[in-house]
């Protein structure tokens, strides 16, 4: 469970909570770092700025972005999966195809890791890969198949259909071409 799914239904305990009745008032935990702001917003901005081809701003924001999230909830959160499919989706716009797909297979492994291979999210983003590997130039394509082929085994194990949709996928870009 994450911690923004949890609902007490107690609702919030405040100080004045604590000054009434004649319990002691318990010690209360230092106060943490301010939060990173809700990055949704500053997530939405970005990707209109790429769609709006100011690419090189979206791009630097989104790195920045990126880096302050991954600082303060680590790798494996979903936060941090979310400022690096836009950085994915940047990539595409940019036209860098080849990193696109890069970026979308670590966030499938990401959510994999946080959500589990099979979490609808986690399916999602393979078939993304998936699709977007289809439209890679042949010789791109045949590059990137061992370590997607490695990916999905990964996430969804050895007989499932997105394996065995990869082995057919890499066998047709390796087969001779027929005349």
């Amino acid at each position: 469970m994450l911690e923004q799914d949890l609902y007490l239904p107690w609702g919030t305990v405040t100080p004045t909570f604590w000054e009434t009745g004649d319990s002691p008032r318990p010690s209360l935990p230092a106060a943490k770092p301010p939060p990173v702001p809700e990055a949704g917003q500053e997530l939405a901005t970005i990707a209109a700025a790429g769609a709006a081809g100011q690419l090189a701003e979206a791009s630097a924001s989104a790195h920045r972005l990126d880096a302050q999230i991954t600082a303060q909830h680590g790798e494996a959160h979903l936060h941090t999966i979310q400022i690096r499919e836009v950085r994915a989706h940047l990539a595409h716009l940019a036209g860098d195809h080849v990193g696109a797909v890069g970026w979308y297979l670590h966030t499938a492994r990401l959510r994999a890791t946080v959500q589990g291979g099979r979490h609808p999210d986690t399916a999602h983003a393979t078939k993304l890969v998936y699709s977007l590997w289809q439209t890679l130039p042949p010789a791109d394509a045949q590059r990137l198949g061992p370590e997607i082929l490695a990916a999905f085994t990964e996430i969804h194990g050895p007989d499932s259909p997105a394996v065995i949709r990869t082995h057919r996928r890499i066998a047709s870009l390796t087969a001779p071409a027929s005349t």
